[in-house]
């Protein structure tokens, strides 16, 4: 192996280990625990080493969100794929959003409720970020009709980040969770 090789290697290496560090500290303690100091220490890197990385904080929770995107496209495809027809596809991205977003309450924060710079919806948004919206507008294609499918999609998008955040803040009754999810899915999968 090349030096440069190696170097390759071990950049990437310490990158992960920034973006795991940032990922398990932020899920145990929340974002506000994670500093670059606090992460330094996690890694037992300098805080220039980070720096060499990522420009901060910021830089490093976008990576956890592009991270987490990934994460959340392979279980909507996993979702829609087992599914045994187009409402049950629908029925199973509506509970394995909800689901994403209870196990991993603060990599979904990262994703979509805390200010990150990562550009939505334009030519700049990160693949990962486009798979997962794309498996969620080819799950509802079917119910789309002649609305526009981006838009429409976006409005169930809309309906499951609102019942995901809401139940979580205490503003939603938990009891009545699995009863939104059908509601919300019903709306979304009737025809004409």
């Amino acid at each position: 192996m090349s030096i440069r090789a190696r170097r390759e290697r071990e950049r990437a290496e310490r990158e992960r280990a920034i973006i795991t560090a940032a990922r398990d500290l932020a899920e145990s303690e929340g974002w506000d625990a994670v500093t670059t100091r606090r992460l330094a220490a996690e890694i037992e890197y300098s805080q220039p080493v980070l720096y060499s990385h990522f420009k901060g904080k910021d830089a490093i929770m976008a990576a956890v969100a592009v991270e987490g995107c990934a994460e959340l496209a392979v279980e909507l495809a996993a979702a829609r794929a087992a599914a045994t027809d187009t409402r049950a596809a629908v029925a199973g991205i509506a509970t394995a959003y909800a689901a994403f977003a209870e196990r991993r309450p603060a990599l979904y924060d990262a994703i979509f409720t805390l200010p990150v710079a990562l550009s939505f919806a334009s030519q700049d948004t990160p693949v990962e970020l486009v798979r997962a919206f794309a498996e969620l507008a080819e799950t509802l294609r079917p119910f789309a009709g002649d609305d526009d499918l981006e838009t429409f999609t976006e409005t169930f998008w809309s309906g499951l980040h609102g019942q995901v955040t809401l139940m979580r803040d205490g503003r939603l009754r938990r009891a009545e969770h699995e009863r939104r999810l059908a509601l919300l899915v019903d709306r979304f999968t009737r025809l004409g």
